[in-house]
């Protein structure tokens, strides 16, 4: 009876250490660590993922921006009382901040 017992555990204990294993193959941790041990490499994998980063949220930004300024644009031309003159004060210093 013990022994049954000591064999399930063992059959637990061995399935639990291939699910582990199969973990560690999956996140690379081989490869991270290949890549702590170069510190060249390492700091151009991170300065390129700042480039990246930094390029897309300049893009996102200006993609927002111009989303923003196009709808109030449009709250503009409704000519609404309170709103639409300070929308108007703004939109005119942005165009003037852009030139001609």
């Amino acid at each position: 009876m013990e022994n049954q017992v000591d064999e399930s555990i063992i059959d637990k204990l061995n399935h639990r250490i291939d699910q582990l294993a199969k973990g560690i193959e999956r996140i690379r941790l081989v490869e991270f660590g290949e890549l702590l041990d170069n510190p060249r490499r390492l700091f151009m994998v991170n300065f390129m993922a700042g480039v990246a980063r930094g390029l897309g949220m300049a893009v996102g930004f200006t993609i927002l921006a111009a989303i923003l300024l196009f709808f109030l644009q449009r709250i503009v031309r409704l000519n609404l009382p309170i709103i639409g003159g300070f929308i108007a004060e703004i939109v005119r210093m942005v165009q003037h901040q852009m030139g001609p």
